[in-house]
Protein backbone atom coordinates (compact mmCIF):
# COMPACT_ATOMS: atom_id res chain seq x y z
CA UNK A 1 0.00 0.00 0.00
CA UNK A 2 1.71 3.66 -0.91
CA UNK A 3 1.35 5.71 1.90
CA UNK A 4 0.84 9.90 1.26
CA UNK A 5 3.51 12.06 2.69
CA UNK A 6 0.88 13.36 4.63
CA UNK A 7 0.25 9.93 6.29
CA UNK A 8 3.92 9.24 6.94
CA UNK A 9 4.55 12.64 8.45
CA UNK A 10 1.27 11.81 11.18
CA UNK A 11 3.20 8.42 11.41
CA UNK A 12 6.32 9.67 12.53
CA UNK A 13 4.16 12.06 15.08
CA UNK A 14 2.20 9.37 16.65
CA UNK A 15 5.48 6.79 16.77
CA UNK A 16 7.13 10.19 18.37
CA UNK A 17 4.85 9.94 21.16
CA UNK A 18 4.82 6.21 21.27
CA UNK A 19 8.73 6.97 21.48
CA UNK A 20 8.41 9.12 24.23
CA UNK A 21 6.05 6.90 26.34
CA UNK A 22 8.91 3.99 25.60
CA UNK A 23 11.23 6.34 27.63
CA UNK A 24 8.73 6.58 30.31
CA UNK A 25 8.86 2.77 30.71
CA UNK A 26 12.73 2.83 31.21
CA UNK A 27 12.10 5.32 33.32
CA UNK A 28 10.72 2.70 35.80
CA UNK A 29 12.71 -0.21 34.26
CA UNK A 30 10.78 -1.46 32.54
CA UNK A 31 11.35 -2.95 28.98
CA UNK A 32 11.14 0.51 26.93
CA UNK A 33 8.03 -0.22 24.63
CA UNK A 34 5.21 2.53 24.08
CA UNK A 35 2.15 2.62 22.31
CA UNK A 36 -0.86 4.65 21.57
CA UNK A 37 -3.93 4.50 19.67
CA UNK A 38 -5.16 6.63 17.13
CA UNK A 39 -8.61 7.19 15.65
CA UNK A 40 -9.72 10.25 13.17
CA UNK A 41 -6.07 11.33 13.28
CA UNK A 42 -6.00 11.91 17.34
CA UNK A 43 -4.61 10.11 20.30
CA UNK A 44 -7.38 7.98 22.22
CA UNK A 45 -5.25 6.28 24.58
CA UNK A 46 -1.72 5.28 25.27
CA UNK A 47 0.30 2.68 27.23
CA UNK A 48 3.43 1.62 27.98
CA UNK A 49 5.21 -1.46 29.43
CA UNK A 50 4.53 -1.90 33.17
CA UNK A 51 4.22 -6.04 33.96
CA UNK A 52 6.75 -5.47 36.27
CA UNK A 53 5.56 -2.50 38.38
CA UNK A 54 1.84 -3.90 38.09
CA UNK A 55 2.69 -7.77 38.39
CA UNK A 56 1.30 -8.46 35.44
CA UNK A 57 2.09 -10.41 32.33
CA UNK A 58 -0.21 -9.01 30.09
CA UNK A 59 0.65 -5.64 30.73
CA UNK A 60 2.41 -4.78 27.61
CA UNK A 61 2.52 -1.72 25.83
CA UNK A 62 -0.54 -2.54 23.10
CA UNK A 63 -2.34 -4.08 25.86
CA UNK A 64 -2.47 -0.96 27.88
CA UNK A 65 -3.53 1.28 25.60
CA UNK A 66 -6.12 -1.05 23.47
CA UNK A 67 -7.98 -1.85 26.82
CA UNK A 68 -7.81 2.16 27.06
CA UNK A 69 -9.18 2.69 23.84
CA UNK A 70 -12.49 0.11 24.23
CA UNK A 71 -13.11 2.04 27.37
CA UNK A 72 -13.22 5.75 25.68
CA UNK A 73 -15.21 4.31 22.36
CA UNK A 74 -17.37 2.38 24.70
CA UNK A 75 -16.57 -0.70 22.13
CA UNK A 76 -14.48 -4.00 22.03
CA UNK A 77 -14.05 -3.40 18.47
CA UNK A 78 -11.72 -0.74 17.08
CA UNK A 79 -12.74 -0.86 13.42
CA UNK A 80 -10.92 2.50 12.18
CA UNK A 81 -8.00 3.03 14.67
CA UNK A 82 -4.52 2.62 14.34
CA UNK A 83 -1.61 1.19 16.59
CA UNK A 84 1.67 2.47 16.96
CA UNK A 85 3.83 1.09 19.06
CA UNK A 86 7.77 0.81 19.24
CA UNK A 87 8.38 -2.77 18.63
CA UNK A 88 7.02 -5.89 16.66
CA UNK A 89 4.11 -6.79 18.81
CA UNK A 90 4.20 -10.51 20.40
CA UNK A 91 1.64 -13.37 19.78
CA UNK A 92 -0.05 -12.15 22.96
CA UNK A 93 -0.53 -8.91 21.79
CA UNK A 94 -1.40 -9.88 18.02
CA UNK A 95 -3.97 -12.17 19.65
CA UNK A 96 -5.30 -9.08 21.25
CA UNK A 97 -5.27 -6.96 17.91
CA UNK A 98 -6.99 -9.55 15.81
CA UNK A 99 -9.89 -9.70 17.76
CA UNK A 100 -9.96 -5.84 18.49
CA UNK A 101 -10.39 -5.42 14.79
CA UNK A 102 -8.04 -2.93 15.06
CA UNK A 103 -7.42 -1.86 11.19
CA UNK A 104 -3.88 -0.70 10.83
CA UNK A 105 -0.60 -1.74 13.52
CA UNK A 106 2.61 1.06 12.61
CA UNK A 107 5.70 -0.58 14.63
CA UNK A 108 9.17 0.61 14.37
CA UNK A 109 11.27 -1.96 15.25
CA UNK A 110 11.30 -5.77 14.51
CA UNK A 111 11.47 -8.27 16.88
CA UNK A 112 13.34 -11.33 15.94
CA UNK A 113 13.05 -13.77 18.77
CA UNK A 114 9.30 -12.88 19.54
CA UNK A 115 7.61 -10.52 16.68
CA UNK A 116 4.33 -11.78 15.62
CA UNK A 117 3.74 -9.68 12.59
CA UNK A 118 5.87 -11.25 10.26
CA UNK A 119 9.56 -11.76 12.04
CA UNK A 120 9.43 -14.43 13.99
CA UNK A 121 5.81 -15.54 13.47
CA UNK A 122 3.25 -13.59 11.07
CA UNK A 123 0.01 -13.71 13.41
CA UNK A 124 -1.30 -10.46 12.48
CA UNK A 125 -1.32 -11.39 8.71
CA UNK A 126 -2.43 -14.77 8.74
CA UNK A 127 -5.31 -15.30 5.76
CA UNK A 128 -7.20 -18.06 8.21
CA UNK A 129 -8.62 -14.50 10.33
CA UNK A 130 -11.81 -13.23 8.94
CA UNK A 131 -10.43 -9.72 10.20
CA UNK A 132 -6.70 -8.54 7.95
CA UNK A 133 -4.76 -6.15 9.85
CA UNK A 134 -2.73 -3.43 7.49
CA UNK A 135 0.37 -3.21 8.26
CA UNK A 136 3.10 -0.65 8.61
CA UNK A 137 6.77 -0.65 10.42
CA UNK A 138 10.26 1.10 10.48
CA UNK A 139 9.22 4.25 11.01
CA UNK A 140 11.16 5.70 14.24
CA UNK A 141 13.03 2.07 13.94
CA UNK A 142 16.70 2.90 14.47
CA UNK A 143 16.06 5.40 17.57
CA UNK A 144 13.51 2.89 18.88
CA UNK A 145 16.09 -0.05 18.51
CA UNK A 146 18.84 2.04 20.38
CA UNK A 147 16.78 2.44 22.91
CA UNK A 148 16.09 -1.11 23.22
CA UNK A 149 19.45 -2.08 23.25
CA UNK A 150 20.98 0.20 25.80
CA UNK A 151 18.47 -0.79 27.87
CA UNK A 152 19.19 -4.60 27.60
CA UNK A 153 23.39 -3.79 27.95
CA UNK A 154 22.21 -2.03 30.75
CA UNK A 155 20.47 -4.33 32.35
CA UNK A 156 23.13 -6.94 31.36
CA UNK A 157 25.36 -5.32 33.21
CA UNK A 158 23.57 -4.67 36.33
CA UNK A 159 23.11 -8.44 36.51
CA UNK A 160 26.94 -9.00 35.70
CA UNK A 161 27.80 -6.58 38.97
CA UNK A 162 25.32 -8.20 41.22
CA UNK A 163 26.70 -11.62 40.49
CA UNK A 164 30.22 -10.22 40.58
CA UNK A 165 29.12 -8.87 44.36
CA UNK A 166 27.35 -12.48 45.37
CA UNK A 167 29.98 -14.02 44.44
CA UNK A 168 32.52 -11.87 47.01
CA UNK A 169 30.50 -11.77 49.41
CA UNK A 170 29.89 -15.60 49.54
CA UNK A 171 33.91 -15.75 49.40
CA UNK A 172 34.19 -13.71 52.52
CA UNK A 173 31.68 -15.11 54.41
CA UNK A 174 33.60 -18.20 54.34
Amino acid sequence: MLISEAQQARDKQFMFRAFELAQQAEAIDEIPVGAVVVANNQIISEGYNQSITLNDPSAHAEMVAIRQAGAVLQNYRLLDCTLYVTLEPCSMCAGLLVHSRIKRVVYASADLKTGAAGSAFNLLCDEKHNHQIELDSGIMAEECSQLLSAFFKRRRAEKKVLKQKTTLALKTNR
